[in-house]
C-alpha cells in the first residue's frame, strides 16, 4: 500500500494538550494500540513523568485526531509519528508502546534508527505460529461478520484478569466505550494491520537497547512470543510480568511504569 500524507494527530504532553514542547528531560513518545486512546497511557504518568518529558497521542481514526478518507498501513501510521516528531522539533527520543503500538515502534526505528534512543514493545507480538495467525485473524473475521459491538465485549476475559474485572467494571465499560467510539473502518484497519504484521524478519537489524514486557497470561502476546522476540534484538531485556494479561496499561499501569523508567534510566 502506498503510503498516504501524514495525519496530524492530536498529542499530549505529560497528559495535557499542548501545541509546543519544552525539552527539559529526555523525551519519551508512547503509542497506544488498537482502539485505545491516549488515556490508556494515564495511570503511568505520575512515575514516567519524574524522568522523562512524555508525549502520547491519538492514533489517527483515534480520539481526538482526525479519521483519514483512504486505507492506510503500517507505514503511515510510522509516517505520522515522524511526522508528529518533526513537528515537536525533537531529534532523538524514546519511544514505547502497546499491542499495536509495540509493532509501530520496531517499524519506525528500523527507517529512522538514528532517531532512537531505546524502543518498548509492551505486550507486543512477532513470530507467531499459522496457528496464531489464523487464531487473530479469526477474531478480525467475527468481527466483520457479526459487528464490532457484539464481538468486543467477550475478549475482556483475555485482557483483564478476573479479581480485576470484578473490582474495576468502570475501567472495563470506559475501555468499551473508547473502542466502539472510534469508526468501525478504522478499528478494522488497524486490527488488520495488527494481525498482519510481523516483525521477525528485521528484529535482528534493530541495535538499539529494547524492552520486551508482556503479562506472564497474554494468550496473543505471550511470554513464548516474547522470548523469541527478546532473543532476536540484539540489546533486549525481558520482563515478565507474573499473572497479568493484555491490559497491563489499565491493570498494572505503575508496575509497567517503574519497569519503563528503571530500564531506560539504568541506559
Amino acid at each position: 500500500m502506498t503510503p498516504s500524507n501524514p495525519i496530524d494527530c492530536v498529542h499530549y504532553v505529560n497528559g495535557d494538550p499542548a501545541k509546543d514542547l519544552t525539552q527539559d528531560k529526555p523525551v519519551l513518545f508512547l503509542i497506544h494500540g488498537i482502539g485505545s486512546w491516549h488515556h490508556t497511557w494515564d495511570s503511568l504518568l505520575p512515575r514516567l513523568t519524574q524522568s522523562f518529558t512524555v508525549v502520547t497521542y491519538d492514533l489517527r481514526g483515534h480520539g481526538a485526531s482526525p479519521v483519514p478518507i483512504e486505507p492506510f498501513g503500517l507505514d503511515d501510521l510510522v509516517d505520522d509519528l515522524d511526522y508528529l516528531r518533526a513537528k515537536l522539533g525533537i531529534e532523538q527520543a524514546h519511544f514505547a508502546g502497546h499491542s499495536l503500538g509495540g509493532m509501530i515502534g520496531p517499524a519506525y526505528a528500523r527507517r529512522y534508527p538514528d532517531r532512537v534512543l531505546s524502543l518498548g514493545l509492551l505486550s507486543t507480538a512477532a513470530f507467531r505460529t499459522n496457528d496464531d495467525t489464523a487464531k487473530v485473524r479469526g477474531v478480525v473475521a467475527t468481527m466483520e461478520e457479526q459487528g464490532i459491538d457484539k464481538v468486543l465485549p467477550t475478549l475482556t476475559n483475555r485482557w483483564f484478569t478476573d479479581p480485576f474485572a470484578e473490582a474495576n467494571p468502570d475501567v472495563i465499560e470506559a475501555r468499551l466505550k473508547r473502542a466502539m467510539a472510534t469508526p468501525a473502518d478504522i478499528f478494522l484497519q488497524v486490527f488488520h494491520i495488527y494481525a498482519n504484521t510481523e516483525m521477525s524478519p528485521y528484529l535482528a537489524d534493530l541495535d538499539m537497547p529494547a524492552l520486551v514486557l508482556t503479562g506472564e497470561n497474554d494468550g496473543g502476546c505471550n511470554p513464548r512470543l516474547n522470548h523469541q522476540i527478546a532473543d532476536a534484538l540484539p540489546n533486549s531485556t525481558l520482563v515478565i510480568l507474573p499473572g497479568y494479561k493484555h491490559s497491563i496499561l489499565l491493570e498494572a499501569g505503575p508496575v509497567v511504569a517503574e519497569e519503563l523508567s528503571t530500564f531506560i534510566e539504568s541506559l
